[in-house]
């Protein structure tokens, strides 16, 4: 079965706690878009609140292991790092809570030493943390050949602008997890972007592993029914 993963994109503490709530007990892994205002126009939390210098976030608690993420106890938590030069930032995202971290290729300013990050995390994390790759439709395959190995899943934008829910499907997307299916049969394949009833059999039929979805979840009536219609397609 696909896994599928809700994803939310908030501006505060209160908003994350409420997105989180909506699907506790209803999925296992929740996405949380971070957005540092650099490497895609859009701030979220928590570097809107970083910036603005507010302590309500609780970020400091978190941190200093006082509390965790809203039902820490009941979810593991992927976060998306729409972040330039995420991976320096890396020791901060484990200890907010992340069992999945996401990098966006295009982000990383130089991918020697993104790569020798990589190389460098301790065993102890690499049993802890799973390690991904955001793609871009945009970019080339070929830009994550020197660190596939190094990763324990692709996640592919099935957007063009990314930073934002609700943006339209973009097809050449079907085309880069066909290629990368080809290329490697045993790679966990994620999609993020545009993922909905109509997008989502064909991402599945393209080789797809993990469906990411925002709006269409999280905008909807009934959580736990369209997880199950999405389960089913």
């Amino acid at each position: 079965m696909t896994e599928i993963i809700p994803a939310i994109l908030t501006d505060n503490f209160n908003e994350l706690r409420e997105g989180i709530s909506r699907v506790v007990n209803v999925v296992t892994v929740v996405q949380i878009d971070m957005c540092d205002g650099i490497f895609v126009p859009t701030l979220s939390w928590p570097y809107n609140e970083i910036k603005a210098g507010h302590k309500e976030n609780n970020i400091d608690s978190i941190l200093e292991e006082e509390e965790g993420l809203p039902f820490w106890d009941s979810l593991d938590f992927e976060f998306d790092l729409m972040v330039s030069n995420a991976h320096k930032q890396f020791d901060f995202f484990v200890r907010l809570g992340a069992k999945r971290v996401v990098f966006h290729i295009e982000a990383e300013k130089d991918i020697n030493e993104f790569n020798e990050f990589l190389e460098g995390i301790d065993m102890y994390t690499r049993e802890n943390v799973e390690i991904g790759v955001a793609l871009n439709t945009t970019t080339p395959i070929e830009t994550i050949k020197p660190i596939i190995s190094k990763v324990d899943f692709i996640q592919c934008m099935g957007i063009e602008k990314i930073g934002y829910q609700g943006e339209p499907f973009d097809e050449r997307v079907l085309e880069q997890i066909s290629e990368l299916r080809k290329i490697y049969p045993e790679l966990i394949i994620s999609v993020d972007g545009s993922v909905n009833e109509t997008t989502a059999p064909l991402l599945v039929k393209a080789g797809a592993n993990r469906l990411v979805v925002g709006s269409a979840i999280m905008n909807s009536y009934d959580v736990r029914e369209t997880i199950r219609e999405f389960e089913s397609l």
